[in-house]
């Protein structure tokens, strides 16, 4: 089971510039998120995917940001340069990226989406033929591919690359989802309000939901390439709690803008978080006999609450790093197929390869159909001990490093020495140090959570 009062983690990840924790991420039309960095990693990613005398290809999806329409051109431009058919697939979720990568037999796939960011910002996320998010080394091999000279390695003339749309991508899609939702269930009879943060998943999930039985009533559907994630979806909440509330629905669902993630509203309005939702499919699936590995991976971030609980089942919980391509290569490594993210990410390697919010969301649904108790007594099954997290926005420099912020993170670990943990990281996609105590006393937590993060403000000055 995962230490979960060990000293704070400050997470040291390998020397790579361009990629993060999930790809590379910035604000577009500044570097590294401008049409000439994204040219570069098409070819970059094609020169490192080319492997045999077979036509090669990728696949490429978006969301509904304005700067896709510049990111997208420009990386097919790479890819058709050193050879790669292109396969367009317009505005899709993450997930259904990556399961069209294994699909079509294709050699590589790239979402083009900053997730739960603001439509500003953009983002490249890759994926190897088997689906699964590239690994670090990979990543690292790539960056130095772009940071070399690409052009020995351009296609001829006669062997450049073609592009083309595939027009029943969201079909594909939606079929491999309805086929996760257990056989001889319905959503029959439950109201749900679904909110898909006005981003990729603004077409796929409404149907599905509908077309599995339910009555569904939609927000954040109407994307406009400014408002994806813009007061909606799984960081905003607080639109669909109103929404479940005033139309007397059952459940509530929120995706991010890319539908990577799912986090679940009550009928009171009140939100469940991922690891509500890992703990209930996971005591579902073990029930079930379907629970591989003993347990659940989640991260470093996941509340102590849930290792209890799964301990008080007779279940394991083993944390990884903050990043859900770290659970799935801890998942794949020891043989588990339930993994994810207090933000909702979860991963269920029997259905997918990366975290897909929509397949979440079925398997939370199945057990609420099953359940004659209303969702917010069937999705909670633990009790969470109190966690604070609040984020501290630096625009430059190493904060972390400051003696006075060492100083008080050393003297917050001492009070919750023995009844609680501690963990101070940076963020692997924004400019934030990340600050979450989480322990029996409240209170305590509020103190220690408040002096480290003004002793951070103050060096990032």
């Amino acid at each position: 089971m995962g230490d979960s009062l060990a000293p704070p983690l400050l997470e040291e990840m390998m020397i790579r510039k361009l990629f993060g924790t999930d790809g590379i991420r910035g604000t577009a039309n500044s570097e590294p998120m401008t049409a000439t960095t994204a040219l570069k990693v098409g070819m970059a990613a094609a020169a490192q995917f080319t492997r045999g005398d077979h036509r090669h290809r990728v696949v490429i999806g978006k969301d509904t940001r304005l700067s896709g329409y510049m990111i997208e051109p420009a990386l097919t431009s790479g890819f058709v340069s050193m050879g790669m058919d292109v396969i367009l697939v317009g505005p899709m979720p993450t997930p259904a990226v990556a399961m069209l990568t294994r699909s079509l037999r294709a050699d590589l796939g790239v979402m083009i989406s900053a997730s739960h960011n603001p439509f500003g910002d953009n983002g490249i996320k890759l994926f190897g033929p088997d689906g699964f998010k590239l690994s670090d080394v990979v990543e690292a091999k790539i960056e130095e591919r772009i940071n070399g000279d690409l052009s020995g390695s351009l296609a001829d003339p006669a062997k450049l690359g073609k592009a083309k749309r595939l027009d029943d991508a969201q079909g594909r899609y939606s079929e491999h989802v309805k086929r996760t939702f257990p056989k001889g269930l319905t959503l029959d009879g439950l109201k749900i309000v679904v909110d898909c943060a006005n981003g990729a998943a603004y077409k796929v999930a409404p149907e599905v939901l509908w077309e599995l039985g339910a009555e569904v009533i939609s927000i954040g559907v109407d994307p406009d390439g400014f408002n994806i994630n813009n007061g909606c979806g799984s960081t905003h909440p607080e639109a669909l709690s109103s929404a479940v509330v005033s139309h007397g629905a059952d459940i509530g669902i929120a995706l991010d803008g890319d539908a990577d993630r799912v986090l679940v509203v009550d009928e009171a309005g009140a939100m469940v978080d991922g690891d509500q939702l890992m703990a209930l499919i996971a005591s579902k699936w073990a029930e079930d006999g379907r629970l591989k590995g003993g347990g659940i991976v989640a991260t470093v971030m996941s509340n102590l609450g849930l290792e209890q609980y799964l301990s008080g089942i007779d279940l394991t919980l083993t944390r990884t790093q903050v990043g859900d391509r770290y659970v799935v290569e801890h998942m794949l490594e020891h043989g588990f197929n339930i993994g994810g993210e207090q933000s909702g990410h979860i991963v269920m390697s029997d259905y997918g390869s990366t975290g897909d919010g929509l397949v979440a969301a079925l398997q939370v649904l199945a057990v609420v159909v099953r359940d004659i108790r209303p969702a917010s007594f069937s999705c909670r099954p633990f009790i969470p001990l109190p966690q604070l997290l609040r984020n501290v926005r630096y625009s430059e420099g190493h904060p972390l490093e400051d003696a006075t912020v060492q100083k008080s993170i050393a003297l917050g670990e001492e009070k919750l020495s023995g009844s609680g943990r501690l963990l101070i990281r940076k963020s692997g996609t924004e400019p934030l140090i990340r600050v979450m105590a989480e322990g029996k006393d409240e209170d305590l937590i509020g103190v220690v959570v408040g002096d480290i993060v003004s002793a951070v403000e103050r060096a990032a000055r």
